[in-house]
């Protein structure tokens, strides 16, 4: 069973996602500062780079867009030649683009825009030009995901592209159907603003962070979202209406003298997962630090001696194993993305390497955000990387240090 804890406080509305009873993710979002990814816009070309094969695209924000040649082409659409054109070939200077953001403004860095367009609904993502079905890799049954291909196949029209998604293993056609249906007038609708309006303009915004959650995550029967906002818990009832018709929503408002959080034991377990050091359940502990190129992450036994007549090598073993489990809960729950290397202790034997490895490869598929163990190096650690789309300071729950800057040390003069 998922609970989904939402909290509301004056321009912050912070939520939680427990699985039995335990945090696996955590998003905030400023309720006038809502963020960019997944929205369309109408842009205009303001800098074309053939060195960098990318362009820059103002969409009306701070900081120009980023567009790179990839995200220009559309190679099943007209035949490509083996070597890229240059940028230059395909936009100029003050021409208007419908563009998609991919990837949220980082620091003084721009967004990410792309021309391949995704809708996401609740059962499919619909993509107006891809020319292709797949289905996602978490069907496992193969029964189920050779019926959805066949489906998607009879359903989508001409350079229309479909993704069937997890939740859609069981349902029928014309769940699907009528999904695609209101994906389909989405995109007519933002055709028809970007003809009608200047650049650069917003043409559509997706959900905001709780109602997107709730219809990727939200299983019908089950699950249950709280609240402290009534007006928020009728908006999500009535999505849930509308997204699970025939199921009956949980949706509970929370009425106490407490924070939400607190009543709940989420503040209590963000406390701990958002620190520095962070105790697994056996006595040992993970350490996590950050640096501008990428995360460390380094396994220590701590209070952990195994059980009664164990080696060293399985007490390692255990430690290890418990801290893959709770390193990929923590890189879901932190949104820890980019390249991360993992110092688990040492292992003599290579069937143990393997195994922890395997153990966080299976936990890391419990995440909706992709991620890859790419190995062992030399040395002993464990390479693996995550997709990272948004920037950590949209977590206010996390603030920098003004002393320390981060750093975990604060410089004395040795003049004082």
């Amino acid at each position: 069973m998922k609970q989904m804890i939402v909290h509301n406080e004056h321009n912050l509305m912070q939520m939680a996602l427990l699985e039995e009873g335990k945090a696996v993710e955590f998003t905030a979002e400023r309720t006038r500062e809502r963020g960019l990814l997944g929205s369309f816009f109408k842009g205009r070309v303001v800098n074309v780079l053939p060195g960098m094969q990318a362009a820059f695209v103002d969409i009306g924000q701070k900081k120009n867009a980023f567009l790179y040649v990839d995200d220009v082409l559309h190679p099943h659409l007209e035949k490509q030649p083996k070597v890229k054109p240059s940028i230059s070939e395909l936009l100029r200077p003050g021409q208007d683009v419908i563009v998609q953001v991919l990837k949220e403004p980082v620091g003084s860095k721009g967004a990410r825009v792309t021309t391949h367009y995704s809708l996401p609904g609740r059962w499919l993502v619909y993509m107006p030009i891809a020319d292709y079905v797949a289905v996602s890799k978490k069907i496992a049954r193969e029964g189920d995901r050779s019926r959805l291909k066949a489906l998607g196949d009879q359903l989508r029209r001409d350079e229309e592209g479909l993704i069937i998604r997890t939740v859609s293993a069981e349902e029928q056609r014309e769940a699907i159907e009528t999904d695609l249906e209101t994906l389909r007038e989405q995109w007519r609708l933002i055709r028809e603003k970007a003809d009608s309006l200047p650049s650069p303009s917003l043409l559509h915004r997706d959900h905001s962070m709780v109602q997107r959650i709730i219809r990727d995550v939200y299983t019908p029967g089950s699950d249950e979202v709280i609240t402290d906002s009534e007006g928020q818990a009728r908006e999500v009832t009535a999505l849930l209406e509308e997204i699970c018709p025939g199921h009956q929503p949980k949706v509970q408002v929370y009425r106490g003298s407490e924070s939400i959080f607190a009543a709940y034991g989420v503040q209590e377990q963000l406390n701990k997962d958002f620190a520095r050091k962070v105790w697994l359940p056996g006595g040992g502990y993970i350490v996590i630090d950050h640096t501008e190129a990428l995360t460390v992450i380094d396994v220590n036994t701590g209070k952990f001696t195994g059980g009664g007549g164990d080696s060293l090598e399985e007490t390692v073993t255990e430690t290890n194993m418990q801290a893959a489990v709770e390193i990929a809960r923590l890189m879901r729950l932190r949104d820890i993305g980019g390249m991360i290397i993992v110092d688990f202790i040492d292992m003599e034997e290579a069937t143990n390497r393997q195994e922890v490895a395997a153990t966080l490869e299976a936990e890391l598929k419990k995440d909706r955000t992709k991620a890859f163990v790419m190995g062992w190096t030399k040395l002993g650690l464990l390479e693996l990387t995550r997709k990272k789309v948004r920037e950590e300071s949209t977590l206010p729950y996390v603030e920098p240090c003004s002393s320390c800057h981060g750093t975990g040390k604060r410089y004395i003069s040795p003049l004082h």
